[in-house]
């Protein structure tokens, strides 16, 4: 079972030992605006790069196509 980008994202904090409150503020938001996108589980992508270069990782957003396993 794979994880959703919420459970990623909460997975790095913890590793890096940082707080939902640090992140929020690296990113320019409020806690509670990113609390409520952790619980949609919705992210634009623009916003998924300002989240993924706060925690220190790379962001990889690939389609694979089902019948060659073609990587688009």
């Amino acid at each position: 079972m794979s994880l959703s980008v919420s459970e990623k994202i909460k997975v790095v904090l913890k590793r890096r030992g940082m707080t939902m409150g640090q992140l929020a503020e690296q990113t320019n938001q409020t806690r509670q605006n990113l609390s409520n996108k952790m619980t949609r589980d919705n992210f634009p992508e623009r916003e998924l790069r300002e989240i993924a270069d706060a925690l220190g990782c790379d962001l990889e957003i690939n389609l694979v196509m089902r019948d060659s396993g073609e990587k688009v």
